[in-house]
C-alpha cells in the first residue's frame, strides 16, 4: 500500500489528529481499477464533471461478470478507494475556508475510511471495464463496487432545495 499524501509535518492551524486503531474492523475486496488522466491530487479535479474526460473503470478477471445487466443504465455510482489520503485527521482546515472544520463535514479525500463516491455517466461498455465521465481521481485508484444509480427500489427523492 502507498504511505499517505501527508505527514504530520503537514498540519494546517486548526487540524486535529488522532491515533488510528491497532487493528481493522472489515477487509474489502478490490473489484478492480480506475484509469483516469490525472497522476497528482494537486491535477485531480475538486469533484467529478460529468463533461470531463473519459476515465475507465477497469474490472478484474473474476468481478467481469458482475457487469452483465448495465446495458441501457445510463448512469453509475462508483465507490473507491482514496489510496494516498491521510486517515487520522478529525478536524481540517481547508484552503478554500482556512477554517477549522469537522471531517465529517467535509468532502475531503482525508477521512478515516477515504471511500469516495462519484455519479458518472456511461460512456461505453466493454466485457472487461466502463468507460465514464465524471471521476475525480488519480489514475490506478483502487475500485471498490459499482452500484446502478437507481433501482426499482430506491426511494423517491424529495425535490432539491431552490438555492438562494
Amino acid at each position: 500500500m502507498a504511505p499517505p499524501m501527508s505527514t504530520i509535518s503537514d498540519i494546517r492551524p486548526g487540524e486535529e489528529t488522532v491515533d488510528l486503531p491497532a487493528q481493522e474492523d472489515a477487509r474489502l475486496f478490490f473489484v478492480g481499477r480506475v484509469r483516469t488522466p490525472w497522476k497528482t491530487r494537486r491535477e485531480c479535479p475538486r469533484r467529478g464533471d460529468l463533461a470531463g474526460p473519459v476515465c475507465t473503470l477497469e474490472v478484474d478477471p473474476r468481478w467481469r461478470g458482475a457487469l452483465s445487466g448495465l446495458e441501457g443504465r445510463t448512469h453509475l455510482q462508483v465507490l473507491y478507494w482514496m489510496h494516498e489520503a491521510r486517515r487520522d485527521l478529525v478536524t481540517q482546515t481547508p484552503n478554500h475556508t482556512g477554517k477549522p472544520s469537522g471531517t465529517f463535514s467535509l468532502r475531503s479525500p482525508n477521512r478515516p475510511n477515504p471511500i469516495a463516491s462519484s455519479l458518472v455517466e456511461i460512456v461505453a461498455l466493454r466485457p472487461d471495464a466502463v468507460d465514464v465521465r465524471g471521476l475525480d481521481c488519480l489514475d490506478g485508484t483502487p475500485l471498490v463496487d459499482i452500484k446502478p444509480e437507481t433501482c426499482p427500489f430506491d426511494a423517491a427523492r424529495p425535490p432539491a432545495a431552490p438555492s438562494a
